[in-house]
């Protein structure tokens, strides 16, 4: 007995009345052979729909918010500002030059010597100077408050104020932020509860710090909340 044959698929198998050849090909090649597969798909890509809440949120936060450049669909979760005892030795140190000031002005008569100017005529120069005083130290103040970062739904945004003309913004989307953590050293941080702020991101492997904030604790769980619900799909809520 011969061993089973392969079948030539491409010769014909029998004849019909007609002489016109059959073939027995098999059903499976027939019926794909028969198949097709239409795919159709818009000629943009439409846009996930946003609930009447994240409608009103986004729109609440670009009117509290108009510098900066949110998304169609961003929102502000939060706004982390710098804690206000980073200008103590702000404060402490105009407070001690407009005393050196007031001081000299009144000491002035018992160590002036003869023919010296009145001390009346140095009073207005000593008010000029304790102006300049406060504005340095009001100018230092507003840039250092400046600095912030903000928490949105899709990125972090930190507001980075270096001087009074020179301002920086930089945004990490939440799917490349790859740690997060914060820092608390010393007394002073334990006691008034705020620390520094540390996030790594993927790829380059960029490091952005902030520092002075309250509550770095609860700021970093926010935060590390709302990566990981972006991440995973979900909606990125405030707690």
């Amino acid at each position: 007995m011969q061993p089973d044959q392969p079948t030539d698929y491409d010769q014909p198998v029998a004849y019909d009345k007609n002489g016109n050849p059959l073939y027995a090909h098999p059903p499976a090649e027939q019926n794909a052979s028969l198949q097709s597969v239409h795919v159709s798909r818009s000629a943009e890509p439409v846009a996930s729909p946003m609930s009447p809440e994240a409608i009103k949120r986004h729109e609440d936060s670009v009117a509290r918010y108009p510098a900066l450049n949110l998304s169609k669909e961003e929102y502000i979760i939060s706004e982390v500002r710098r804690h206000p005892i980073g200008l103590i030795g702000v404060f402490l140190a105009a407070a001690f030059l407009v005393i050196i000031v007031l001081a000299s002005l009144y000491l002035y008569p018992s160590i002036a010597g003869p023919g010296s100017p009145p001390a009346v005529s140095l009073v207005l120069p000593a008010v000029l100077v304790i102006i300049l005083i406060l504005l340095g130290a009001y100018i230092v103040a507003w840039v250092y408050l400046n600095n912030k970062f903000f928490l949105t739904n899709e990125s972090v945004i930190q507001e980075i104020q270096i001087s009074l003309f020179a301002h920086n913004e930089q945004t990490v989307s939440l799917s490349n932020i790859e740690d997060a953590s914060y820092t608390q050293t010393g007394i002073l941080q334990s006691i008034f509860n705020y620390g520094s702020i540390r996030l790594s991101t993927e790829g380059d492997e960029t490091t952005y710090r902030f520092q002075y904030v309250s509550n770095p604790k609860q700021q970093i769980a926010l935060l590390n909340n709302a990566v990981e619900a972006f991440k995973n799909g979900r909606p990125v809520l405030d707690e």
